[in-house]
């Protein structure tokens, strides 16, 4: 069985979506797969009662925000085996088997950045396993931590840890998609020229800042999201 993993902190989301990120993995796909939120939180599993969701404290109490999301790959995650993250703010599309199924054991999967200028993965679709993935981002980033108070995000922090590391791939392009302003030919929009549509190609859709998917207005990421 893989896992599928997600983090909760802070108040940021309602409880509602890790409920709906369960909902629709349950719906696209075939994979049998355990669902585990990582959150800081000490109620949620009170709040959102679910035989399905496992629940896993943060054991380090001093990463901020979204920087907790490195705590995934550290050995006390608990994580066995090939793990499938995905952010809570997400929309998913279609079946998504190829997610779960993509690489080798050994493999860091990335999701390259909507803005091709970067060269960076965007974090919120990753797929890794601890044997590899501890020794190439939590090891060298916990003996070098203050050299990474530069960094805005986690993205930045991953993404500088594992250039030039073997066996790190990328999720094809065309299977995400950004909801809103920019697209990997890096061509960026304003809002005024956000039209909101549907890559009929992804299977997953990212909201990157406002608007949440809650917020959308979009029939069809009402139709997906619940």
């Amino acid at each position: 069985m893989l896992n599928f993993a997600c983090v909760y902190y802070g108040d940021k989301y309602s409880v509602d979506y890790v409920r709906i990120l369960y909902n629709m993995v349950q719906r696209n796909t075939k994979v049998a797969f355990k669902f585990i939120c990582f959150t800081d939180s000490t109620s949620i599993h009170r709040t959102l009662t679910s035989k399905n969701i496992e629940f896993r404290q943060f054991k380090r109490h001093d990463f901020q925000g979204w920087f907790n999301k490195l705590q995934l790959f550290s050995p006390d995650s608990g994580l066995v085996g090939n793990t499938l993250y995905m952010d809570l703010d997400i929309v998913i599309l279609k079946n998504i088997d190829d997610f779960f199924l993509i690489g080798k054991d050994k493999n860091f999967v990335g999701m390259n950045d909507f803005n091709p200028t970067t060269k960076i993965f965007n974090s919120s679709i990753m797929k890794f396993n601890n044997e590899t993935a501890s020794k190439m981002i939590w090891e060298p980033y916990m003996k070098r931590r203050g050299d990474f108070k530069r960094h805005h995000g986690d993205q930045n922090i991953i993404s500088e840890l594992l250039k030039g590391q073997p066996d790190v791939i990328s999720f094809p392009d065309e299977w995400t998609q950004s909801y809103k302003w920019l697209n990997r030919k890096g061509e960026r929009y304003g809002r005024d020229r956000m039209t909101y549509e549907k890559d009929p190609n992804a299977k997953v859709c990212v909201f990157h800042g406002r608007p949440n998917p809650h917020e959308s207005t979009q029939l069809w990421v009402k139709n997906h999201w619940y």
